[in-house]
């Protein structure tokens, strides 16, 4: 059976809901027409995404397959009349629900951006014109309403306009989030064979961090340096806020009640100082933290490894040798040695400590790192690096 062209209402609205006395109080009931109550929630870092809505299904509920009828036909291109008008709702015209029953809702947690354009945080009636070629998506103030009924443009906090897609056939409507990062998602429609995306986005998303993480540092997490020193390494990592994280570095290394100076906060001191072009005070810094007491032989091995990834292959195998001089060719000396000069060229004097970096790890029975060191003096042989 073809359904009606005029129609935008997915479902026939239920006469007791219509005739109900104001004072009723609903029954615990399935959904009118079974279109099943969903609800699907994204975060974008600290801010959420929730869209609350019900599903309508392409077979109709007597059991017809409206597959091939409902873009143009069940929902009509854009504004469709309001067949229930004047007797329900108060629009003569309207845009579609975007789902069955009450309205659709989109809730931000926080101010977002919206196709480029910028949304208030708060509650909003999620409503579509759609279009053969391009589809206007409304967010309207009124998110109470019953469907698209009551639907006035006057409460329209924001319009755009997308370009739908071909997608596989899908039963139920569902709304869903086919890109999630840390600043930006993209909210998808997707019913039978089309899908309609909107893309949200965050216009701070890592100051909305930042702002959370001050807060938090005033109470009981700010008395433990690891915390100081991991919100210096989320900033650095995203290269961003220098002079913030050079404010939280300085703070995790002091001896006092909130940080402490170790190896592990003398050098993402280091870095912070870098990242903010205080070069000289950096070197100094990058020194005290070798010299520390509470570094190992492990964590002096990995800053020469970062400096060869930086491509300063002098001052790592500076590093390499202090290490290896300090703690008297104990593991993984060896291998920091054969790494070091290996990155300046020197490949017979980097093959003789890696041979002495593998008997130390077959003593050990190291099973992850005979193979690798194996592999090492192979290319070593060829005249190969290793880094």
């Amino acid at each position: 059976m073809k359904p009606p062209t005029v129609r935008i209402a997915l479902l026939a609205l239920a006469g007791a809901i219509l005739v109900a006395p104001a004072f009723a109080q609903q029954l615990s009931l399935p959904s009118p027409g079974d279109n099943q109550r969903a609800e699907v929630t994204q975060w974008m870092g600290l801010v959420a995404v929730t869209v609350v809505y019900n599903s309508p299904d392409v077979h109709a509920p007597n059991g017809d397959d409206r597959s091939g009828h409902i873009w143009g036909e069940l929902v009509p291109w854009g504004i469709a009349p309001n067949p229930f008008y004047p007797a329900f709702g108060t629009a003569e015209a309207m845009p579609w629900r975007g789902g069955a029953n009450e309205n659709t809702t989109v809730r931000f947690s926080h101010d977002v951006e919206v196709e480029g354009q910028p949304l208030a945080a708060g509650t909003y009636g999620l409503h579509f014109i759609p279009g053969e070629k391009e589809w206007g998506v409304i967010f309207s103030r009124n998110s109470t309403s019953w469907g698209s009924f009551f639907y006035d443009a006057g409460e329209d906090a924001l319009r755009v306009e997308v370009t739908p897609q071909e997608a596989p056939y899908r039963e139920w409507l569902t709304y869903d989030f086919i890109d999630r990062q840390l600043d930006s998602t993209v909210l998808a429609m997707h019913w039978e064979k089309l899908l309609v995306p909107v893309r949200i986005s965050v216009p701070d998303a890592v100051g909305l961090y930042v702002a959370r993480i001050d807060d938090e540092l005033r109470g009981t997490p700010g008395f433990f340096w690891q915390n100081w020193n991991n919100a210096v390494l989320f900033l650095l990592q995203r290269q961003t806020r220098p002079e913030k994280a050079l404010e939280w570095a300085r703070i995790a290394a002091a001896n006092n009640n909130r940080g402490q100076e170790n190896f592990t906060t003398l050098t993402t001191l280091y870095q912070a100082l870098i990242a903010n072009g205080e070069t000289a005070e950096a070197e100094e810094v990058f020194h005290r933290a070798l010299d520390h007491p509470t570094a190992t032989a492990g964590q002096i091995h990995q800053a020469g490894r970062s400096l060869i990834a930086q491509g300063e292959k002098e001052k790592a195998m500076a590093v390499f040798r202090t290490n290896y001089e300090r703690f008297d060719g104990a593991w993984p000396t060896e291998v920091g040695m054969a790494r070091g000069l290996a990155a300046l060229g020197r490949f017979d004097e980097a093959l003789a400590h890696a041979r002495k970096a593998l008997a130390q790890a077959e003593e050990r029975k190291d099973a992850i790192n005979v193979p690798s060191l194996r592999s090492m003096i192979e290319r070593l042989e060829a005249g190969s690096d290793v880094n």
